[in-house]
């Protein structure tokens, strides 16, 4: 298949981009590139020794989307493209709304033009609010705790009226839980600009003495240690995931959480971190991030049953790629 990638040179994008081209399908990746590096596609070719076409553009511009659709007869589409900072949702929400928000009516819009029919949504498990744990794809989706979730709420049901009103449009949304690690080959992983908005890229970087010390927001939730707990996946299981998705794809909506369906507390990554890598990763506890909840993990058992797709590796090879991809960079 002929696949459009939106933010194909980012964290996930660029991991699903791999597993997309070593499946044998070809890959066009549109990224402006504000929260990613053009190096990364260059790296996609080298691990996976094959080509792919790529385009700078932002997806919320209608006329560069309209003419890449023109240039390409794609097959399906892996939207990825969107702000994903959390606290920085809850500053900047407007920032948020209309990137998030404006670029999958602009790809939808296009897709329907140019007779795609398939698209799957990068979304994430923050569309569950504060349901109780683990979450179900079945669950009705309560308010969220920050703007970043509200935007993939509403980009969810964009689509899902699109599907309704398209009979023959395929969606699917992924519900994704904390993406981290990298690739084995430690040639892509997740670099992002600036002081990082995750947890991982965070530990790694203090690990490596490029930031002093890791704060850790709050350790007075309802939890075993005090500190949030959160269902980490190997991102390259995440990429996966992506693939089953697109490959398994009938019309109408279907709706998938990928994840682990284990819970795993910020101090329990930061001692697997140390163990695993033989390092030290000062921290000092703050307060309590504007829009976390205390816990969130998933019932990953739709996933497993309709896609046949189960997250296959472990916390310390989460670490351990991690640490391989910051070791390198």
């Amino acid at each position: 298949m002929h696949i459009l990638v939106t933010g194909g040179a980012g964290y996930i994008g660029s991991h699903t981009s791999v597993v997309l081209l070593e499946a044998g399908h070809e890959v066009i990746i549109v990224d402006n590139l504000s929260n990613s590096k053009i190096e990364t596609i260059d790296r996609i070719k080298q691990i996976t020794k094959k080509e792919l076409i790529f385009y700078q553009e932002d997806v919320t511009d209608e006329a560069a989307v309209d003419a890449i659709f023109s240039n390409h007869s794609f097959d399906g589409v892996i939207h990825f493209a969107g702000f994903k900072a959390v606290g920085e949702s809850v500053e900047f929400p407007l920032k948020y709304y209309y990137n998030n928000t404006v670029s999958t009516m602009v790809l939808a819009k296009y897709c329907l033009k140019y007779g795609v029919k398939q698209f799957v949504f990068s979304s994430s498990a923050t569309v569950y609010g504060e349901n109780d744990v683990p979450f179900v794809e079945t669950m009705e989706l309560l308010p969220t705790t920050n703007p970043y979730g509200e935007t993939k709420v509403i980009s969810e049901r964009i689509l899902t009226d699109v599907a309704k009103a398209n009979r023959d449009f395929a969606v699917s949304l992924l519900r994704y839980f904390n993406p981290v690690g990298a690739h084995e080959s430690g040639l892509i992983g997740e670099d992002p600009r600036g002081i990082p908005n995750n947890l991982m890229p965070y530990i790694t970087k203090v690990a490596k003495g490029k930031l002093e010390k890791l704060r850790i927001f709050g350790n007075d939730y309802p939890t075993p240690d005090g500190t949030g707990v959160r269902d980490y996946i190997h991102v390259m299981d995440l990429a996966e995931g992506h693939v089953a998705a697109l490959e398994k794809l009938t019309p109408g909506v279907h709706v998938y959480n990928l994840g682990t369906g284990r819970g795993i507390s910020v101090l329990e990554l930061v001692k697997t971190f140390e163990e695993v890598n033989g390092v030290k990763v000062p921290y000092e506890i703050v307060g309590r991030r504007p829009g976390d909840i205390a816990e969130s993990y998933a019932d990953v058992s739709k996933a497993k049953a309709e896609l046949g797709w189960t997250a296959k590796r472990g916390i310390r090879e989460m670490c351990r790629d991690a640490w391989r991809y910051e070791c390198g960079v």
